[in-house]
């Protein structure tokens, strides 16, 4: 296998500063689809004239990141795939360790890599031999699809906006009967939190809170129904009420609105509405 064999996917969203370090951790002989969600054409322009190896495509409007990734996933010609989050940087070593790992285990449909987060980005226990391990999931940062393991499955379930979508697909993968790995010798930084610029962090922050609850009882609900969802979810959505009343007596409206956004981000969900809510930038 080489580099031209896996198409990068990129799904970002007012990213400019974050992506940059992405794309000039990519070896330039590899094809990278940035699925931006947004109509910013000069972001688009931008990255196309800095990055000649970068196909951007505007989607829009703020699609979220399940349904961004696979607008890219289709455009992919090649067998493999790597979906990274815009705050990801890879090493010298990373896409010749996801080859050696597919090498080792053909039959594989996503493989997961090691997460490096310190800030010195420094990697431990990296060799020429591949350490795979079986898991049930990998996190959404990363994640190298064998895109032929896909065809009767699907990619992202796009009734998520954000968070656990990449769970969704694991746990359809392995009800598939296929295989997931983790190798703890393919390194990735990863910033964490940080795909967006920082300028916008406060709005990000209420979007996460409303989507994280909105995706808990939609996750749930797919896989174990409505009661059980309920008394899932039922624990958080008293702790957002009682911080809501708290952060009411303390004039303290900053975090009185973010408990507001999980509160509304559950009753959403609970009344079957669709995760509508998008950051206010």
């Amino acid at each position: 296998m080489s580099i031209k064999d896996i198409t990068i996917v990129i799904a970002s969203f007012r990213s400019k500063t974050k992506i940059k370090k992405c794309l000039n951790s990519i070896d330039k002989n590899c094809h990278v689809i940035n699925v931006e969600n947004s109509n910013d054409l000069d972001f688009k322009r931008d990255i196309e004239e800095e990055f000649p190896n970068v196909k951007c495509i505007l989607t829009g409007e703020n699609l979220g990141y399940g349904r961004a990734n696979n607008i890219g996933i289709k455009e992919i010609k090649t067998k493999y795939a790597l979906i990274i989050n815009p705050d990801t940087e890879l090493y010298p070593e990373t896409l010749e360790a996801f080859s050696l790992s597919a090498q080792q285990y053909p039959d594989f449909a996503i493989i997961g890599p090691n997460v490096i987060y310190a800030e010195t980005k420094t990697k431990t226990n990296y060799s020429k031999q591949p350490k795979i391990h079986k898991a049930e999931n990998v996190k959404g940062f990363a994640m190298f699809l064998n895109l032929y393991e896909f065809k009767n499955i699907g990619f992202f379930d796009e009734k998520f906006f954000i968070y656990l979508e990449e769970i969704d697909l694991c746990k359809r993968i392995i009800s598939n009967n296929k295989k997931i790995y983790w190798d703890s010798n393919i390194p990735i930084f990863h910033q964490g939190g940080q795909s967006h610029d920082n300028s916008i962090n406060y709005e990000m922050e209420l979007s996460r809170n409303w989507h994280w609850m909105w995706s808990t009882f939609y996750y749930n609900k797919k896989y174990k129904g409505f009661l059980l969802s309920f008394l899932i979810i039922f624990p958080k959505m008293l702790s957002a009420i009682t911080k809501i009343l708290i952060y009411f007596l303390l004039l303290n409206n900053n975090k009185k609105k973010i408990y507001c956004q999980r509160l509304s981000g559950i009753f959403n969900a609970i009344i079957g509405k669709d995760s509508w809510y998008r950051p206010k930038v």
